[in-house]
């Protein structure tokens, strides 16, 4: 099965110029952990809900500052022609838990655990992916 046939089309994004407080409303609105950061169809990074607690809201930065202070750039992203073993190994090589989809380097769609988990039966290995990528990292003291 090919990632395409799971993941989410027509992803709604925000622009680098987006607050930090619009992008966390929308995140609450939209019942999502992550939005991709685009300019135009062009995937320039993306944010987390665990961005904005770490790099924002403990760091104490303005709500008002652009989200493009605290995204991850250089994102981690599949392909429409891999298949879903493929991401699946992707995101757990990488520990994450979505993963944006390109083609031509424009974002297509994301796919995450949970569309692998419940959208490919085909896939057994869903639950070590998940394991995976929820594996504790030692924490930096």
């Amino acid at each position: 099965m090919r990632v395409t046939d799971i993941m989410t089309p027509d992803v709604d994004t925000c622009s680098p110029q987006a607050t930090i407080q619009e992008v966390a409303t929308r995140m609450r609105d939209l019942d999502v952990g992550s939005i991709p950061v685009a300019e135009g169809d062009n995937l320039i990074g993306i944010v987390t809900d665990r961005d904005i607690v770490i790099r924002a809201i403990a760091e104490q930065l303005s709500l008002d500052r652009p989200i493009s202070e605290i995204l991850s750039s250089d994102p981690v992203t599949g392909t429409v022609d891999m298949s879903v073993e493929d991401a699946a190994n992707l995101m757990s090589q990488n520990q994450i838990r979505r993963l944006p989809i390109v083609e031509n380097d424009r974002l297509v769609g994301i796919v995450s655990l949970g569309d692998i988990a419940v959208k490919d039966e085909t896939y057994d290995n869903a639950e070590v992916a998940l394991d995976d990528v929820s594996e504790p990292a030692e924490p930096d003291r």
